[in-house]
């Protein structure tokens, strides 16, 4: 059983004028494809930090499959042991479920830090599902980072559509952090064929 550190449920510090992804998710459980995603944004992107924000749970989900939160915070902490990583639980503290409310907040309490929405490909597909996510995406600029299977959802996917003119060539990435949203990029790199989904079935704990 872990226990929730009470350190995870603080908004972590930063310095104005960072540049800071957010890379959120159940993280049910992390893997070395989640690695990849944070890494590969953080690199192309130039930024100083990556806040793996461990949901507690993603409304699209089904939460019967769900670990304990503590345990998940745990379970990330020992894949995103980094000086340019910082882990953090802090919208279970303010009772958040949709990440247009983290996004609000953390605009509210960390003025003038430059931040970045990170998503893996698999996710820009059911992006329009998300509650406002027309209004993340008037909120901060976006990198969606390539996965197994998911290219082609960038060029029928809804947001993709939405925003099409607002697309930014991918030899332009680094100047992402420094754009008026809306704003958005496609980053390829290393790929993983691992899955959360995956993990769970190998050990017969999906339906």
């Amino acid at each position: 059983m872990h226990a929730v550190d009470p350190a995870a449920l603080a908004i972590p510090h930063a310095e104005k004028g960072m540049r800071i992804g957010l890379f959120g998710g159940s993280f049910n459980p992390p893997h070395a494809g989640h690695v990849l995603v944070a890494e590969t944004a953080r690199r192309r992107l130039g930024l100083d930090r990556v806040w793996w924000i461990v949901t507690p749970g993603n409304p699209l989900k089904d939460h019967g499959q769900l670990r304990p939160l503590g345990e998940r915070l745990a379970a990330v902490r020992r894949l995103a042991d980094g000086p340019h990583a910082a882990v953090t639980a802090f919208e279970a503290a303010h009772r958040i479920r949709y990440s247009a409310d983290t996004v609000a907040l953390l605009r509210l309490r960390r003025p003038g830090i430059r931040f970045v929405w990170i998503m893996g490909a698999d996710s820009l597909a059911s992006f329009h599902r998300w509650q406002a996510w027309r209004r993340i995406a008037a909120m901060l600029p976006i990198a969606v980072v390539d996965r197994p299977g998911a290219s082609l959802a960038t060029l029928s996917a809804p947001m993709a559509r939405y925003l099409e003119g607002c697309r930014l060539a991918e030899r332009d990435a680094a100047a992402l952090p420094f754009r008026d949203p809306p704003a958005w990029v496609f980053l390829h790199g290393p790929r993983s064929p691992v899955s959360s989904t995956l993990i769970r079935k190998a050990y017969g704990n999906a339906s």
